[in-house]
C-alpha cells in the first residue's frame, strides 16, 4: 500500500509508494522546549518515533525552564517522522535534542542531511544562536521557523530577521508547530530553498 500525498488529512499508510525516486533527510532543530517534537508529530504520515522522558529534579540544573510552562518531558535521543511531499519525493524528519550536551549525537544525525529547519521562540531568540552555530558548523543550509506560542504577540518578520542576524537569503517564516498545514508550509519553504540552492550550484 503506497503513502498518500501530503495534505491536511491524515493517512494510515505505512509503506512507500512504488513511484518514490528520492528520499531526503531533513533535521528539525532548535533550543530546548521550542516545539520540535510537536512539529515532527504534526507532520509525520506515520506514527512518529519519540524518545521523550519525564524531566527530573536533577535535570533542572542543566535544562533552563525559565519562561517555559507546562514542560515536563524532554527528548533524550531524537524524534523521527516521514512525509511524502509528492509521488517521487519523501522526506525523513529527524528531530534533534536542543541541549548542547547532545552535540555528539548531532554529529551523527547531521551526516547525510540535506538541510535543517531551525525552530525559534520569539520570547527567547538568544537561545537560537548556539543552535544556528551548530547547524553552520555542520555545513547545513537552513531556514528558520518562529513557532507561535499562545499568548505571545505578533512580531514583525523584519525585526525577527534583524534580531537573529540572518543572511538575506536565509528563509524566515512564522508557524504554529501544532498545526499540520502551518508546519508543512514552513517545511516546504525549506525544501524550496534547498532546491533553489541546488539549481544554482548545478544549473
Amino acid at each position: 500500500m503506497g503513502s498518500a500525498l501530503w495534505s491536511d488529512g491524515r493517512t494510515d499508510a505505512v509503506y512507500l509508494g512504488d513511484a518514490v525516486e528520492r528520499a531526503v533527510k531533513i533535521l528539525v532543530v532548535g533550543h530546548f522546549a521550542v516545539g520540535k517534537t510537536t512539529l515532527v508529530g504534526a507532520l509525520s504520515e506515520i506514527p512518529p518515533l519519540r524518545t521523550e522522558e519525564v524531566m527530573t529534579q536533577a535535570g533542572a540544573v542543566v535544562d533552563d525552564l525559565g519562561g517555559v510552562t507546562g514542560k515536563d518531558t524532554t527528548t533524550v535521543a531524537m524524534d523521527f517522522g516521514r512525509l511524502t511531499l509528492n509521488p517521487h519525493l519523501v522526506l525523513y524528519l529527524f528531530g534533534a535534542p536542543g541541549q548542547r550536551r547532545f552535540q555528539r549525537l548531532w554529529h551523527d544525525m547531521a551526516y547525510g542531511a540535506l538541510g535543517a529547519l531551525v525552530l525559534a521562540d520569539a520570547r527567547r531568540l538568544d537561545a537560537s544562536f548556539p543552535v544556528m552555530d551548530m547547524v553552520e558548523e555542520h555545513g547545513l543550509p537552513y531556514a528558520v521557523a518562529v513557532n507561535r506560542f499562545d499568548g505571545t504577540p505578533a512580531f514583525d518578520t523584519g525585526a525577527l530577521r534583524g534580531a537573529l542576524d540572518l543572511l538575506e537569503e536565509t528563509p524566515l517564516v512564522v508557524c504554529d508547530a501544532r498545526d499540520r498545514a502551518s508546519a508543512g508550509a514552513a517545511l516546504i519553504t525549506l525544501v524550496q530553498y534547498l532546491l533553489a540552492r541546488a539549481t544554482k550550484e548545478h544549473p
